[in-house]
């Protein structure tokens, strides 16, 4: 995508009207984690006053709570999970921190795609599911404070636009990538909407979630698959242990691409502190070590 492009799509996610707040006053909205929690900030503006339970570059698939945990939890307004059994500690978490605040499911209304026999809840990665997220946040917000709905509604429509021209430019820079090389090892299967939507192949020994460790059978079978595809790239994931894809490359001479951000944002400093540049770093890796 052009210069000019890009800054079209800068422009609509950097131009969202906001209306200041005391502090006291802002919407308290607590998100299960980072990306949500980005995207409660788009559209919520300075009305509102988000956080998120897992902090970015955390694994939402192993956090342990805390006990402070449910006392935020409690004080909230709003709650923002994704659901499709991505957080399989926040039932629990909600019970115990006796939360009344309304629980907004951001991937509800979502067609779920299935991983390794089991529900995938990674939709944020195709962007139409996004708008969905988008969409069911901006309608918590409305309930939640309904004096903001004129905010709400105006960052949501701003924030789809953005999503609008971010959609060209993913398959603009898919498009550059020769199709008998979009065929990938990732660590964890975070990317099938990813790979449904944009005509990505990936591949992952330890399924939908890091909760589990492959086995020897396991990766012994993605060895011979990488070798009798040859498949050219194996990436490291941002919340996973790189040794197991070192490992794999070394063991197979698979380019070692870069990471990708699958689940979680990255640190204050980092290449993907917004889900915008989360996507953007992803199709940069990829690019380098799959491009023409």
């Amino acid at each position: 995508m052009n210069e000019i492009s890009r800054r079209a799509v800068l422009a609509c996610f950097a131009a969202l009207p906001t209306r200041t707040l005391a502090q006291g006053s802002r919407l308290s909205c607590m998100a299960s984690f980072s990306i949500l929690a980005d995207f409660a900030r788009r559209i919520g503006g300075d009305r509102v006053d988000v956080a998120a339970l897992v902090a970015p570059g955390n694994d939402a698939h192993v956090y342990n709570p805390t006990p402070d945990d449910a006392r935020r939890l409690g004080a909230a307004r709003l709650i923002v999970v994704n659901g499709l059994g991505f957080e399989g500690w926040i039932e629990r978490l909600l019970k115990a921190s006796g939360a009344k605040a309304p629980v907004v499911v951001a991937s509800a209304g979502v067609k779920p795609l299935r991983g390794s026999g089991h529900i995938d809840p990674h939709a944020w990665q195709s962007i139409d599911n996004v708008k969905i997220y988008i969409a069911n946040i901006r309608d918590g917000l409305l309930k939640a404070d309904p004096d903001g709905a004129e905010i709400y509604r105006a960052n949501a429509a701003a924030y789809i636009a953005g999503l609008d021209l971010l959609e060209k430019e993913i398959r603009a820079a898919v498009e550059s990538i020769p199709r008998e090389k979009r065929r990938i090892i990732t660590t964890h299967d975070a990317f099938g909407y990813f790979g449904a939507t944009y005509g990505f192949s990936f591949i992952a020994p330890k399924g939908v979630s890091t909760e589990t460790e492959p086995s020897a059978a396991d990766v012994a079978k993605i060895i011979r698959q990488i070798r009798a595809e040859k498949i050219p790239a194996v990436f490291l994931e941002n919340v996973s242990d790189p040794r197991l894809m070192q490992r794999i490359a070394a063991e197979t001479g698979a380019k070692l691409g870069g990471t990708l951000f699958s689940d979680s944002l990255s640190p204050a400093g980092g290449p993907a502190v917004t889900y915008v540049e989360m996507v953007r770093n992803n199709l940069r890796e990829l690019g380098a070590a799959l491009g023409r």
